[in-house]
């Protein structure tokens, strides 16, 4: 009689009786699994999707480690930049001279982030040179007091090519009527977009000689930003940079840090999505209980029938145990493929239905993108299979311990 514990239990899934009322039963609780993983799965691909392209678009237009002077400017920085560029898992090392500063163009005004960069330099490090949609890096000559500006920016002081924008800086002259911030004339050489809205409208382009004589930081620099082969490395490199370089000591900063509690904030909320949807997950689990308990009560006779032929609890036990666990496994595994197959997908479904419905979901300003990307992380399905089909598992206990414990003399009375 070895595996009639198996063969029982399919067949009660399958059963016709009461015009197939426990099959559908059944069906709809697989149908109610699968829906709660698929749903949990396609909200962790979304913030997955959402951390990633974030982290690629931020380090396409941002530099992945920064060496400043504690006291002040760097004086000595060509010597710096050669000695860092030796470092193991750096890629390029260039200088910047960046300061706070107000735009202004007729009566519209903006502040933003001036940075004076080396064109020649500025492509080895960043990928912002291949941002620029209209103009030319090239175009920012020492002298020609040229910039360019992040669209968002442009477009707030209603800035084209070949406008000429205001630019005053932080610091003023003393004179004897009193201080007179300083302020210079920018050609727009071009615009930049690097699809985060973060820079395109907080960043300013110019050259660095000019950067160093509108805000009178001499021969000196900023700093020096670095591109490393592992941005995830990015933290131990730049460190081990900074203490090979001696000196009175540096200041040290990478990506990381910049958007620490953006990276854990989206952390945090994955978690908490995680825990707030497992319990649809778990309602569609607990299910399974009233499922098998319909099916206990309707199988009572039968149960009976394998006791006095020689069935024991443990025997009973295991058939309701199979239908339980077999309801679950179908259930996650239906989930884990619809939830794939959505999150794959998910871009082409929700363009279309803002077609459809003529709105845009995100925003850029708020979500720092346009699109909803998704990204499947096998990790994550793994851990939400193997969460539901436990949470399967342990409901599938009490309808199959009741069902061992079915009384033959009692169940057969009225028979």
């Amino acid at each position: 009689m070895r595996g009639y514990e198996w063969l029982i239990g399919t067949r009660h899934l399958r059963s016709t009786h009461r015009r197939g009322f426990v099959s559908f039963v059944a069906l709809m609780s697989v149908c109610g699994l699968m829906l709660g993983v698929a749903t949990l799965i396609v909200v962790l691909s979304v913030m997955n999707g959402f951390e990633r392209e974030l982290r690629n678009r931020m380090l396409a237009v941002t530099s992945h480690a920064v060496i400043s002077g504690i006291n002040g400017p760097l004086t000595d920085w060509r010597a710096l930049q050669s000695q860092v560029r030796r470092e193991e898992g750096v890629q390029a090392v260039v200088p910047y001279v960046e300061s706070q500063a107000m735009f202004a163009n007729g009566r519209r005004m903006a502040g933003a982030n001036v940075r004076g960069v080396l064109p020649e330099e500025e492509r080895t490090a960043t990928g912002l040179a291949q941002r620029v949609t209209a103009g030319s890096l090239d175009d920012l000559k020492a002298g020609s007091y040229a910039t360019l500006l992040g669209s968002a920016l442009a477009h707030e002081l209603n800035a084209r090519p070949g406008d000429t924008v205001v630019l005053i800086a932080p610091e003023g002259t003393a004179t004897p009527t009193g201080v007179v911030p300083r302020m210079r004339r920018f050609r727009v050489a071009g615009i930049f977009e690097s699809g985060m809205y973060e820079f395109d409208r907080g960043l300013a382009l110019v050259n660095m000689a000019d950067a160093a004589r509108l805000f009178r930081t001499g021969e000196g620099v900023t700093g020096l930003r670095l591109q490393v082969s592992d941005p995830l490395r990015a933290p131990a490199i730049v460190v081990r940079a900074a203490r090979h370089l001696g000196g009175p000591g540096y200041y040290v900063n990478d990506w990381t840090q910049d958007h620490a509690n953006f990276f854990r904030s989206i952390e945090i909320t994955k978690s908490m999505m995680f825990l707030i949807l497992l319990m649809i997950v778990a309602v569609a689990a607990f299910n399974i209980v009233a499922t098998l308990v319909m099916i206990v009560k309707e199988k009572q006779t039968d149960i009976a029938i394998l006791r006095t032929l020689g069935a024991g609890p443990r025997n009973v036990l295991v058939i309701f145990a199979i239908q339980g666990v077999l309801i679950g496994l179908g259930g996650t595994v239906l989930g884990a493929l619809l939830g794939t197959l959505l999150a794959d997908n998910l871009q082409a479904l929700v363009a279309g239905l803002e077609r459809v419905l003529g709105t845009q979901f995100l925003d850029a300003r708020v979500y720092y993108m346009s699109d909803l990307p998704a990204f499947v992380e096998r990790a994550d399905v793994l851990r939400v299979c193997v969460v539901a089909f436990l949470l399967c598992v342990v409901a599938t206990i009490y309808p199959a311990w009741r069902a061992a414990r079915t009384a033959p003399a009692e169940a057969l009375r009225h028979e």
